[in-house]
């Protein structure tokens, strides 16, 4: 049977992939031989249905959310309107719109850069090796990935996994536009630095954006790198680790007092 080349590239990097889970077996990201463990931080529970794992992928017309999740009805109405969208290109070549995940009750929203093969496939942002990674990165600094809101810049697939380009980012702002709104979260967390630039409309590269709170439409914002950059560059991971300290601080921080010194970038939503 005669494969495209798109087909290829895509069984070329499962391929790798799979090469890479076996060189990781075993490795432990947060373990008490490289970090400290991280107090537990209190968070709000979500229901029981909303901790439950989905017992099969969801359908690809209908992106995922937590079961149960509680999402403010505009954002419900404005996934089933993503859910048909032809705003770009990107259109052309998705299995599934994959607009978000989550609940958000933690009062944290963290955006990446786009869809992945596994994403695509399954709708729920953040899943195969980089979204295992950041389940345990997340876990460690004391949130649950339930009570956040996780989503892209962009919510189709860029083909092969390359970085989004102007026009597809900009054909989705809106709609990250009315989730932040709708959300209305405490803290944004941008990994990677497509998402970071894109954000913060900056072409400064992540190195010089983390480290310091910005401000995205008068929401704390906070940089960090992707975990898909971590398995490839596992010695960044305690940078990453940093990072994560300092948005644990910050969250206890905005809960204390509903402050966060922003000494960054100040961007409009």
């Amino acid at each position: 049977m005669r494969r495209t080349q798109g087909e290829l590239a895509d069984l070329t990097r499962d391929l790798v992939d799979f090469v890479e889970t076996l060189a990781d077996r075993g490795e432990t990201v947060f373990g008490e031989d490289r970090l400290p463990a991280p107090p537990r931080l209190e968070i709000p529970q979500v229901s029981e249905a909303a901790a439950a794992p989905a017992t099969r992928p969801p359908p690809p017309a209908a992106p995922d959310h937590a079961p149960g999740a509680e999402l403010p009805r505009g954002l419900k109405d404005l996934t089933t309107e993503a859910a048909s969208c032809t705003r770009c290109a990107l259109s052309e070549l998705r299995t599934t719109v994959v607009f978000g995940g989550g609940s958000g009750t933690s009062g944290l929203m963290l955006i990446g850069e786009g869809p992945g093969q596994n994403e695509d496939r399954t709708g729920i942002p953040f899943v195969g090796r980089a979204g295992k990674l950041l389940d345990r990165i997340i876990a460690a600094a004391g949130f649950q990935r339930e009570t956040l809101y996780i989503t892209n810049i962009v919510k189709c697939r860029p083909p092969r996994n390359r970085d989004p380009r102007p026009d597809e980012v900009q054909s989705c702002r809106p709609y990250l536009n009315r989730q932040v709104e709708a959300l209305a979260p405490k803290l944004i967390i941008a990994v990677g630095r497509p998402a970071a630039q894109s954000l913060l409309r900056t072409e400064r590269p992540l190195t010089r954006l983390r480290g310091r709170v910005h401000s995205l439409g008068g929401i704390p914002l906070v940089v960090t790198y992707h975990p898909a950059y971590l398995l490839r560059s596992p010695a960044q991971k305690a940078l990453a680790w940093e990072d994560w300290r300092r948005i644990r601080d910050l969250v206890l921080r905005l809960r204390a007092d509903g402050t966060a010194p922003v000494d960054g970038e100040v961007v409009p939503l």
